[in-house]
């Protein structure tokens, strides 16, 4: 439950390999995915990734940094893929 009218709480991840990365976060109500990530220190915690580049989504369903939150709504990065899935398929299937 939020502590004060208005605001709203949401959950930031990002999955590595190893471990997950998760915050929840209080926002003013309209407030947007970037602000939610902003919010969360993700962007402090992974100065590795470029912010231009982020893929994100809401509740596994893409979405821009731009598009509005809602109460509970689970915020996810998307990792960078490392390989083309279709040629990922093409090796393997080659490799049988």
């Amino acid at each position: 439950m939020p502590a004060e009218p208005g605001t709203i709480e949401v959950e930031v991840v990002y999955a590595l390999p190893q471990r997950q990365w998760s915050k929840r976060v209080a926002l003013n109500e309209g407030a947007s995915v970037r602000e939610a990530i902003a919010r969360s220190g993700w962007f402090a915690d992974h100065p590795e990734i470029d912010p231009t580049q982020l893929k994100v989504g809401i509740w596994n369903r893409r979405a821009s940094l731009d598009a509005t939150v809602r109460a509970d709504d689970r915020i996810e990065i998307y990792r960078p893929l490392t390989a083309d899935p279709k040629e990922a398929r093409r090796r393997r299937a080659r490799a049988r």
